[in-house]
């Protein structure tokens, strides 16, 4: 932890070098936070670019009374709404593995048909993600996908632990009962 507010002071001095390297384990989970938003590879890797750019400039803005990744989540996920907003778009898609890849073409001892059930479930469960309300939706996936807790959620969105906790437990019902309707759950 030292290293990275060594690397905080540093970049906010203007060493680039330390910037990047502060950065560099933020990036693919960033990039997939941001693509789960858009459904789409150059929207997700522009607006990511767009991020870190903004983290760049506003670096030196940054207290240091939060962690450094729940400051950096909180100006993702702003950018992320900020930008479907814009775009008229309300859209979130989960990517087939959370190692980051955007597709499984399956293991080598995996059947086809075993393949195309997972492939179905998955879509299946992004398009119940996709039909729950903003809120709920944003939580949903801070904390059961990206593996936040319910603190660093309620830093993220600047609303108390209750209401992150109430809106996952909202989110997981509706999620439930979405795929209860369609025989998957």
């Amino acid at each position: 932890m030292n290293e990275e507010k060594d690397l905080i002071h540093r970049a906010k001095m203007g060493d680039v070098t330390a910037y990047e390297e502060l950065i560099s384990g933020y990036e693919k989970k960033v990039y997939n936070t941001v693509y789960r938003f858009l459904e789409n590879v150059e929207d997700a890797r522009d607006l990511t670019q767009e991020i870190f750019l903004k983290i760049f400039t506003s670096l030196k803005n940054f207290k240091e009374g939060s962690s450094f990744s729940t400051w950096l989540y909180r100006i993702a996920v702003n950018t992320c709404i900020d930008f479907c907003r814009r775009r008229k778009e309300d859209t979130l898609s989960i990517l087939d593995e959370m190692d980051g890849s955007e597709t499984s073409m399956g293991k080598y001892s995996t059947l086809p048909e075993d393949v195309v059930e997972n492939k179905e479930l998955k879509k299946a469960l992004n398009d119940a993600i996709k039909a729950l309300p903003e809120d709920q939706r944003i939580c949903v996936v801070l904390r059961d996908i990206q593996g936040f807790s319910y603190m660093e959620i309620g830093e993220i969105l600047k609303c108390s632990t209750g209401t992150v906790k109430s809106r996952i437990n909202r989110g997981r019902r509706a999620l439930r009962q979405i795929l209860q309707k369609r025989e998957l759950f």
